[in-house]
């Protein structure tokens, strides 16, 4: 148990990744326009690693990873859904798709424009990104 979080569910849409996560039932959502994310839409919030348990499917993810090769593009093999991912930003945490969590958990969400096509300034500009993944 967490203190003032509350504990999702969610994964793929086959069913073959599952994993759960605490975090608030108000989430702070990235929208970030680097050139994979704006392909794939992958809107996320970041949790530290400590927060995220995979329940089942380890053996059913893939990864995708280019450039830098820090951010680990994690998604089912079977459907292809990308549920949660390791982003480049904070490394020792995971990004989570809020549109592949479980319903009756998230009260809100706030979105919240990335500019990942200037990654680097948009890194040093930003004042929390950094640390989401801290405990």
């Amino acid at each position: 148990e967490y203190q003032g979080l509350v504990k999702h569910t969610g994964g793929c849409h086959c069913g073959a990744v599952r994993f759960e996560v605490w975090a608030s039932a108000d989430l702070h959502i990235f929208d970030c326009n680097c050139s994979v994310c704006k392909k794939k839409q992958n809107r996320h919030f970041i949790v530290p690693a400590s927060r995220f348990k995979l329940l089942k499917g380890a053996e059913s993810i893939t990864t995708y990873t280019f450039n830098t090769h820090k951010a680990q593009h994690t998604f089912c093999k079977r459907c292809g859904v990308q549920s949660f991912y390791t982003p480049r930003s904070n490394p020792g945490g995971f990004g989570i798709a809020p549109h592949c969590l479980d319903e009756g958990t998230v009260r809100s969400m706030v979105i919240e424009e990335f500019n990942g096509s200037d990654w680097e300034k948009a890194m040093k500009e930003h004042k929390t990104i950094k640390n989401m993944s801290k405990e």
